[in-house]
């Protein structure tokens, strides 16, 4: 079987078949067992013995060795090739024209013209069947246009603003 390990920013390809570890195609000598609590690992690698402490937590593990600990990404290759189909389309540089996604009424306009914002920034506040949603930026980018005020309906697909 094999996995991807995310340490540091670092990546690490482990494929595990009967006895034998690769850890990015080079083979390594080790073995594991668990003792005592079932977080507790005792490992041999290369002839050196070390006590390491695994706890999983959401999205990571946390790995406790000699005092130091590291947060630890890993999937198997199922895992990896499904959040890969899962990526969203990618979101354009250059000018992006926010456009309404459903028909409403622009109740406040959150930015201004040459506001720098940040990805995921609240933009505008449009009201559609007696429910507010907020419109949020894609990505971050400066405002270059604000091309509805409050007040003003819209349809759906309409342009909002530009950001670029």
């Amino acid at each position: 079987m094999k996995y991807f390990a995310a340490v540091n920013g670092q990546e690490y390809e482990i494929e595990i078949e009967n006895d034998q570890v690769l850890v990015n195609g080079e083979s390594i000598d080790v073995d594991v067992s668990q003792i005592g609590v079932p977080e507790l690992y005792s490992i041999l690698l290369d002839g050196a013995s070390y006590e390491v402490l695994v706890e999983e937590q959401r999205q990571e593990y946390a790995v406790t060795l000699a005092g130091q600990q590291f947060h630890v990404q890993v999937e198997d290759e199922r895992t990896r090739r499904l959040n890969a189909g899962r990526k969203g389309p990618l979101i354009p540089s250059g000018e992006l024209v926010v456009k309404a996604p459903i028909p409403g009424l622009v109740v406040k306009v959150l930015v201004q013209e040459g506001d720098d914002i940040p990805e995921d920034h609240p933009l505008l506040i449009l009201e559609a069947m007696k429910m507010e949603n907020e419109i949020r930026s894609l990505r971050a980018g400066v405002v270059r246009s604000v091309d509805v005020a409050a007040g003003q309906r819209v349809e759906q697909g309409a342009a909002l603003l530009v950001l670029a």
